[in-house]
């Protein structure tokens, strides 16, 4: 038996510790690797907490089912979708258990069988499906289906009621960077020093980056304009430390390639299972397109606003070329007229070309070479021009442009309704190219709109022109010649000269109109327009008053009287001159008056009379001749004089009386209102007409006496109809410049209204269309004061001035009456068919009334009819008859046969029709 060794004493100590050391090495190692494990443990749960705070961050309800058709996981938008309750949907949950909750919250969109059917759970291999439901509540909820590898699916909610485009499917295998990879906004998580912990491809590729990994762990101070990058940052600590999100929030970032773009940011903090904030996650969407559509939206309504409000074509010009520029980038615009003879471009505006190019371009000849602009409108039509140095319509141009950088150049020509330019609205860019279809349509909106500010300017231009201006010869009429010489004789009165007026009256042109009709007649009285107007000097006046009436003002004559006669013998001279009409050859002569300031008169009308008494002597001569004023020859004045006595000694209550003529509805042929026209009693004359005495009353200041007896007794008498029976009717009455101007007009009114019980509503008072020109301000303030009594207001004798639209607008009137010089020659004059069309046209769109007076035919009528206009008056419907009179002509009129129907769109009233007035003419 062999004899076990012993160990030896010194032996013991050193095997011990190889064990102590093995065991604390696999004990450290332990700890190591729980520690390591734990650490893993750690960030795996952060991502994952991440990742859910990115998926709850999601306006899309997502929800994973496993290959048991069991809830893997969903976020609470899925819960808030179809209104369940999120402590129901915990992980294990069955699809079919799912599929109940919805039938009982109402959100299945099909019958329980049918959901079961055509909603089964996704098979292994399965393609993706997509369909939409429409709930209960009328929501469309866009649902997609993706199966995922050995089983299960994926499926998104979207609520897309309000959505104009479809999301795009997702077409790869999903997973949580795919899916938020897919999503059309803005999606990113930021740790607690604001760096990116996660972002989708949207994301990074807005902040420059080709994908979202090379933004993880970059902050926004490293990639964006400093400011912009400071204030994301601020905001997204002052969320970490108040624990308080942002919704909503409209701010601004550049992209990669330094363009601004507008988003909309939700930013909300990311807490952990303790509630602490350890990031921000966000979501933000580009809105740059909407914030661009509104301020275009809203731009033109804004140059809208200043073309119904008459700004000057400048401003709203320069508003539509800034307009386009604030929605393009790199794009400068321009709008360059055409001149009044339609051959040169001069500027319209050009807000953002250098100065000294838009002054070296004005003036410019249109051509069929004339760089882009000039082509266009000489050729009616747009011109694009993509390189302006190599085009060879810029080779006589190309240097103006070179020094600013100007490459293209894509002019379009803004054509009136008959074809001819008014003007060419041009882009210019700085890059060779064409344009792109945003720039197209921004064209064709800022065409549209130009072309209604111009088209606008010109009609007002027309209609002002037609104001102050004769419609056949275009001379000044009798209203811009009275301006006219009352600021000749003032200047004169100033610098202690002479003006010249002569008074013309053609002598045998009634022969002419009659023996070859009006258009031969027109033709005539055009020549001798052209002919007076070659034969005066640059600075004097040729006006035509009136049929064959023609006025020659000659503006600081030599103080010598042969001289001037020299200088109208020249006028006369050229109207004597053989005139060839259809054929036939004439010799017109005309009966020249002249009077001379100061000598013949101080005032224009003083002066006008002078010159119309020698007229009418030269006449009675036999005419064709030339006479200065002389008074020994004026017995028209010594008539005046006696005229003038006559009134001051006359008895209104007991010499003047009115008389009244009716006015119809020009569609049904009622009559529904009266005109009273005053009459006087005179010894000599009998039944004097108001053109006898009422110029001389308005120049003495007899008007005012006489004007309010007008009023009292035409107030009393409508009174006096309506205690009789008749039905309620309205008087109007002309009220004289004189006394417009009196302080007392509104208290006068009041009183007459109040000493005859009428109700205001049944008295207008018509005022001139000159009368109220003359001081606009002080015109509105007294008819507002007027309008506040309850009477109505009307424009006479629209047409013979020269109101201003803008002033117009102003005035509180209810009836625009068209003066009978307009309706006389219709329907064959087609001067006064443009200028009766367009002032029914423009009543309308102001939404007042008009009338015509001085029908007197059937073809009139029928005319005035087809342009729609309200209500007319005139001989052909009555002539004015006394108060005893009206009430059987009403009754008589009380059903007339109402004319055939024409069609007509219906538009406001301003107010009920207006009844009649009084009027001395």
């Amino acid at each position: 038996m062999r004899a076990k060794r012993l160990r030896r004493p010194e032996e013991a100590p050193a095997a011990d510790s190889a064990l102590s050391n093995l065991l604390r090495a696999a004990s450290d190692a332990t700890i190591m690797a729980a520690r390591q494990g734990q650490a893993e443990i750690d960030r795996l749960s952060d991502a994952n907490r991440i990742y859910r705070a990115a998926f709850e961050a999601l306006p899309l309800g997502v929800c994973v089912f496993d290959g048991d058709a069991r809830l893997a996981f969903c976020n609470r938008r899925f819960a808030e979708l179809y209104r369940l309750d999120p402590e129901r949907l915990q992980p294990g949950a069955a699809w079919r258990d799912i599929v109940d909750l919805r039938l009982a919250a109402g959100t299945l969109p099909l019958e329980v069988d049918d959901y079961l059917f055509h909603r089964a759970p996704m098979r292994v291999g399965e393609q993706a499906r997509e369909w939409r439901d429409k709930l209960s509540d009328g929501r469309a909820i866009a649902v997609r289906r993706q199966g995922l590898p050995g089983g299960g699916w994926v499926s998104t909610h979207e609520d897309v009621t309000e959505l104009r485009n479809q999301r795009a499917g997702f077409d790869e295998r999903l997973s949580l960077q795919t899916l938020i990879d897919c999503l059309h906004d803005n999606l990113w998580v930021k740790d607690v020093e604001s760096r990116f912990v996660v972002c989708n491809q949207v994301t990074a590729t807005r902040m420059g980056q080709s994908k979202p990994e090379d933004l993880i762990g970059r902050t926004d101070l490293e990639l964006l304009p400093a400011d912009i990058a400071q204030k994301f940052f601020d905001d997204e600590q002052k969320i970490i430390r108040t624990g308080r999100p942002m919704i909503d929030l409209e701010e601004y970032v550049y992209d990669g390639a330094g363009g601004k773009t507008w988003i909309l940011t939700t930013k909300v903090p990311v807490r952990n299972a303790r509630g602490d904030v350890f990031g921000v996650a966000g979501v933000s969407r580009d809105i740059t397109d909407r914030r661009l559509a509104n301020a275009l939206r809203d731009g033109e309504a804004q140059i809208l606003e200043m073309i119904a409000m008459g700004a000057p074509l400048e401003s709203i010009l320069d508003a539509l070329a800034r307009l386009v520029e604030s929605q393009l980038s790199g794009i400068l615009c321009s709008v360059l007229m055409l001149s009044e003879d339609g051959r040169r471009l001069v500027h319209g505006a050009a807000p953002s070309l250098a100065p000294e190019y838009v002054k070296a371009i004005d003036g410019t000849e249109i051509g069929p070479a004339v760089g882009s602009c000039g082509t266009a409108a000489y050729r009616r039509q747009p011109v694009i021009v993509t390189d302006i140095l190599a085009d060879p319509l810029w080779r006589d141009y190309r240097d103006l442009a070179k020094p600013y950088g100007y490459r293209s150049c894509w002019s379009t020509p803004i054509l009136a309704s008959g074809g001819e330019p008014l003007a060419v609205f041009a882009m210019y860019s700085r890059s060779v190219r064409a344009p792109n279809s945003v720039e197209t349509r921004l064209l064709a909106m800022a065409l549209h709109i130009a072309g209604i500010a111009i088209a606008r300017r010109r009609a007002e231009e027309r209609i002002q022109f037609m104001a102050s201006h004769d419609a056949l010869t275009s001379l000044p009429n009798r209203a811009r010649l009275g301006e006219r010489l009352a600021e000749t004789l003032r200047e004169a009165a100033a610098r202690g000269a002479w003006a010249a007026v002569a008074y013309v009256d053609l002598d045998n042109f009634k022969f002419v109109n009659d023996t070859l009709g009006h258009t031969a007649g027109d033709a005539l009285l055009k020549t001798m327009a052209d002919r007076m107007v070659a034969a005066v000097g640059p600075g004097d006046v040729v006006a035509r008053l009136a049929g064959d009436e023609f006025v020659v003002l000659l503006v600081d004559p030599p103080k010598d009287t042969p001289t001037i006669e020299a200088a109208l013998q020249r006028v006369r001279a050229a109207v004597v001159a053989p005139i060839e009409i259809e054929g036939r050859s004439f010799r017109i002569t005309g009966s020249f008056g002249v009077a001379i300031y100061p000598r013949d008169g101080a005032t224009p009308e003083a002066l006008l009379a002078s010159a119309d008494a020698a007229m009418y002597c030269a006449k009675e001569s036999g005419g064709d001749g030339l006479l200065f004023y002389v008074p020994e020859i004026n017995a028209r004045l010594r008539e005046r004089l006696t005229i003038l006595e006559e009134l001051r000694n006359a008895d209104p209550n007991r010499d003047f009386v009115l008389h009244y003529q009716p006015q119809v509805d020009s569609k049904t042929g009622e009559a529904f209102a009266v005109e009273a026209l005053i009459r006087w009693r005179h010894a000599r004359y009998g039944l004097a007409a108001p053109d006898r005495f009422i110029p001389i009353a308005e120049e003495s200041g007899l008007i005012v006496p006489i004007g309010e007896w007008a009023l009292r007794e035409a107030c009393r008498q409508n009174k006096a109809w309506q205690r009789a029976g008749l039905p309620p009717i309205t008087v109007s009455v002309n009220v004289s410049a004189r006394q417009f101007r009196e302080d007392r007009i509104v208290r006068a009114v009041a009183q007459v209204l109040a000493e005859s019980g009428l109700d205001p509503r049944c008295l207008e008072l018509e005022l001139t269309e000159s009368l109220v020109m003359q001081d606009v301000d002080r015109a509105i303030e007294t008819m507002k004061a007027l309008r506040a009594l309850g009477v109505r207001l009307s424009i006479d004798d629209f047409g013979t001035g020269y109101s201003s639209l803008t002033a117009l607008k102003r005035f509180p009137v209810e009836r625009l009456k068209i003066d009978r010089s307009f309706i006389q020659d219709l329907p064959d004059d087609e001067d006064d068919r443009a200028v009766v069309a367009a002032v029914i046209s423009l009543g309308q769109k102001l939404n007042l009334r008009v009338i015509a007076e001085g029908v007197e035919t059937e073809a009139q009528v029928a005319f005035l009819r087809e342009n729609h206009c309200d209500e007319l008056q005139g001989f052909h419907i009555s002539r004015p008859v006394d108060a005893e009179a009206i009430p059987a002509l009403l009754r008589a009129q009380a059903k007339p046969a109402a004319p055939p129907a024409r069609p007509r769109p219906a538009r406001p009233r301003a107010g009920r029709r207006a009844p009649a007035r009084i009027t001395r003419s």
